[in-house]
């Protein structure tokens, strides 16, 4: 039964519309690139053995403080200007392999974070900077 008007002729399409299955293929791109970040690797897996009787280690690092006001405190000990690179040097030969922690006030001036971060590099010291979590 065909139910068309005697004068219409189906014509088979000349082009074929593939806009659907693109809009498909980059949704599924999307997410596989947005998932796949999300995969950790962990490695290999190591069953390590517990201890009977252990200690903590106590994290090696060089405390240098750096007021609002320029005044720089190395492990809590206020030094002058001139006497930071000392300072920060005989920390270090105390406590060899440190990192460096740099606390500066909100307010201080950035080349005084930056004195005490070229005295660490010079010394070959791993250097970071404390901030803060802002809270909501």
């Amino acid at each position: 039964m065909d139910f068309r008007k005697d004068s219409e002729k189906n014509e088979p399409l000349s082009m074929f519309s593939q806009s659907s299955l693109t809009d498909i293929i980059l949704l599924l791109l999307i997410f596989f690139l947005l998932t796949s970040s999300f995969v950790t690797n962990f490695g290999i897996k190591v069953n390590i053995p517990r201890a009977e009787a252990g200690t903590t280690a106590e994290a090696q690092q060089i405390s240098v403080a750096i007021t609002s006001e320029g005044n720089f405190f190395v492990n809590g000990e206020q030094v002058s200007t001139g006497n930071l690179s000392n300072a920060i040097r005989n920390a270090d030969q105390q406590r060899p392999n440190s990192t460096l922690v740099v606390r500066a006030d909100r307010d201080a001036r950035v080349e005084d974070a930056v004195r005490a971060m070229n005295i660490g590099r010079a010394l070959n010291l791993n250097i970071v900077m404390a901030t803060e979590q802002e809270s909501n």
